[in-house]
This record gives structure tokens, C-alpha cells and sequence, in this order.
């Protein structure tokens, strides 16, 4: 079978964010997969107006041409790791528009999620599990959440800032289940989809 090509996806558009530095390290850990090419999808590279279209894509073609550049961006990928930060329990309104900009390019593909923040972004990692039901997507069961004293080591704000690689030990686990899942379901979304 052909390698599943998987879109990792930084969720934060804001300037001073975090989500560079686990979606490099979870590229790495990706791309180290035989099964697996990956690739950062940044959403910072799209100019995405506010949804304002007259329906889904999955109803009507979007009319917005960079609506339209981010569907054909998405359709490329067999699957997705989102590289999540929580705002106010949710995931950021940046990637919740995002998601509802495209509709089709999500269906029957299988995702993912590094959380990071105090809590490990727990609460919109279970936030984007029910948006991607919805969009008929497959979420892994395993997620990656840098948390607590692992996520101030690796963070500025917690003035350690070492390498992801230094906490590694301890989310090594759920890191391979995540990938070990999104394979597995990857792949049969592949299968399915023809």
C-alpha cells in the first residue's frame, strides 16, 4: 500500500504562538514512519474570510478563491494531525473556521491531535473529536497532550525552554499510539474511499 500522506496542521495563527515547535517535532516523529509522508499545513498561509459562504461545499460549490485553494489543500491528504491549542475550553476559532471552510476534503479520513497548554489542550482536542464526527471524520483514540510540567520544560513561559526531545520520555507512549491509530485508520479510510 501506498504511504499516507498526512497534513499536520498548526492550529494558531497568532504571532507569538507555541504550535511551531510541536508541529516540527511531531512532523519528525511522522516522517520516521515508513507508512507515513508528511507535511506542516500552516493555517497562516491561508487568507480565510470569516465562513460566509451560501452553503457547505458539501451543497454548493465555495465561491471564495482562497476557500476554494484551501479545499484543494486539504483533498490532498489521506489524514491529519492537528497541532491543537486550547482558547476558553475550545479549539481556536482560527482552525474552527478552517474546518468549516471545506467539507468534502474532510470526509472519511482519519485524525489526530498534539495538545499543549496547562491541560494539555484535553478539552478542545475533545471539542475537535466532535467536529470531525460531524465532518465525518475518524479520530484515534490516543492523542498527544504536553501538559503541565512537561509543557512549561519545552514552553518560553516556563523560562526552561528545552527540547521537545527532553520530554519525550514521558509522552513517548501515547505519541506512538497516536501514530500507530492514525495509520491503521488511515489507511482503511484510504481502502474505503477507493
Amino acid at each position: 500500500m501506498s504511504k499516507l500522506k498526512i497534513g499536520v496542521i498548526i492550529s494558531s495563527t497568532r504571532p507569538t504562538r507555541f504550535g511551531d515547535v510541536p508541529a516540527k517535532w511531531i512532523l519528525e516523529k511522522a516522517n520516521e514512519r515508513p507508512e507515513i509522508e508528511a507535511e506542516i499545513v500552516d493555517l497562516r498561509d491561508f487568507d480565510l474570510p470569516f465562513f460566509d459562504e451560501m452553503a457547505s461545499n458539501a451543497w454548493m460549490p465555495s465561491q471564495n478563491p482562497e476557500a476554494v485553494r484551501w479545499q484543494k489543500k486539504i483533498g490532498e491528504f489521506d489524514g491529519f494531525i492537528f497541532v491543537v491549542a486550547e482558547y476558553n475550553r475550545a479549539v481556536t476559532g482560527a482552525l474552527k473556521n478552517a474546518l468549516d471552510q471545506a467539507y468534502v476534503e474532510w470526509n472519511k479520513k482519519a485524525f489526530g491531535a498534539v495538545g499543549y497548554g496547562t491541560v494539555g489542550a484535553a478539552r478542545a482536542i475533545e471539542n475537535l473529536r466532535t467536529i470531525g464526527i460531524e465532518l465525518q471524520m475518524v479520530s484515534t483514540r490516543s492523542a498527544v497532550h504536553i501538559a503541565g510540567g512537561d509543557f512549561f520544560a519545552v514552553h518560553p513561559l516556563g523560562q526552561q525552554n528545552k527540547p521537545m526531545s527532553d520530554i519525550e520520555p514521558s509522552i513517548g507512549a501515547s505519541t506512538k499510539d497516536m501514530l500507530d491509530q492514525l495509520i491503521w485508520w488511515g489507511n482503511a479510510a484510504k481502502a474505503a474511499r477507493g
